[in-house]
């Protein structure tokens, strides 16, 4: 492709607006033909800051325009599966935000309804593009560390978030943990195949009411016998604390994103730094880099490094999680592709 990729945003949120002024702004390869938000006003001021041609509170009418190429659908996680559908019918390509659906059986459908489509897809796994885990997973490709066999991961919100996204986000190892179980496969190169998970409700009781937890427990069992563990906790208070640990048969990487700047400060009987207070700033980088790599993908006509398949998959190992959280059992993991690329 020799133009600029024209792209739509759908859905305006946090995320929504950083990718939106991300591509209007930073991704020279691209350019924001379209916005899109159902909370009325929202798309036209952004469209009007930002100078962007065509703005709608339906999704629908952006999806049908024929100027469009590619649309990044950010919206809430119950209106993926849908949305993602209509695109793929429509032949543009798709970025999506994880999960594919808040329902594994509508996630494996709409997962199918993409790949036969045969449209782009790249599903909004950030963390593969984080300057850091990107790092950590060439050095073990390098043999660094010698060959992975233990896996160690950390998320931790700062706080437990306000009912209705409770409600609708699909529990703690959908929206949480999913990041955790697909950083894993990135880093141990390696699926995993069963696992064995617990959980609480330590200090949101909020989430019980829709049958989640606010902290759980996941152990990991991978294909060449390398285990691992993630722990997901929703109301850490002291700010947004994603950790990960690769130990390896001749050394260990760490991965540490609690620091906002690398300074401390050190006093008598004290010390302290700057934490990070959420996702936005943790992965500023990250979400350039992966829209980057999307709009990059578009011009060389090659397909992005985290797919449809990716996504599904770890889709399959939050949904075992789940299950062996409620039925306190180890749980295989459906590792099933789609394609075998």
């Amino acid at each position: 492709m020799d133009r600029k990729v024209r792209c739509a945003v759908i859905g305006l949120g946090r995320l929504g607006k950083i990718h939106a002024e991300n591509i209007a702004g930073k991704i020279k390869g691209a350019q924001l033909v379209a916005v899109s938000d159902v909370m009325p006003g929202v798309a036209e001021t952004f469209a009007r800051e930002h100078e962007v041609k065509y703005w709608s509170t339906e999704p629908d009418a952006i999806i049908a325009r024929d100027d469009i190429d590619a649309i990044v659908v950010v919206t809430p996680t119950s209106t993926h599966a849908e949305l993602a559908e209509k695109v793929a019918r429509s032949g543009k390509a798709l970025f999506l935000e994880k999960p594919i659906s808040t329902d594994i059986q509508v996630a494996r459908k709409t997962a199918s309804v993409i790949e036969e489509a045969g449209i782009t897809c790249q599903l909004g796994f950030m963390r593969r593009f984080d300057p850091a885990y990107a790092h950590a997973r060439d050095r073990i490709a390098a043999g660094d560390i010698g060959t992975p066999v233990y896996f160690k991961g950390v998320t931790r919100d700062p706080f437990v978030a306000h009912e209705e996204y409770v409600a609708t986000c699909g529990g703690i190892f959908t929206d949480l943990n999913i990041h955790d179980f697909d950083i894993a496969r990135f880093l141990m190169g390696q699926e995993i195949v069963e696992v064995n998970a617990m959980g609480s409700v330590l200090a949101s009781p909020i989430v019980a009411k829709y049958d989640d937890v606010d902290q759980a427990l996941t152990y990991l069992r991978f294909a060449d016998g390398a285990a691992g563990d993630v722990e997901g906790y929703r109301n850490a208070k002291y700010g947004y604390d994603i950790r990960a640990e690769v130990i390896g048969t001749e050394g260990t990487l760490v991965i540490a994103g609690l620091r906002n700047h690398n300074v401390t400060l050190l006093g008598p009987n004290q010390g302290s730094f700057d934490i990070i207070p959420f996702f936005m700033e943790r992965f500023e980088i990250a979400y350039l880099r992966e829209l980057e790599h999307f709009i990059e993908c578009l011009h060389r006509d090659a397909k992005p490094a985290v797919g449809i398949n990716d996504g599904l998959i770890a889709q399959e190992i939050a949904y075992a999680a789940k299950t062996s959280c409620q039925t306190e059992q180890k749980v295989r993991v459906n590792v099933h592709r789609l394609t075998t690329d």
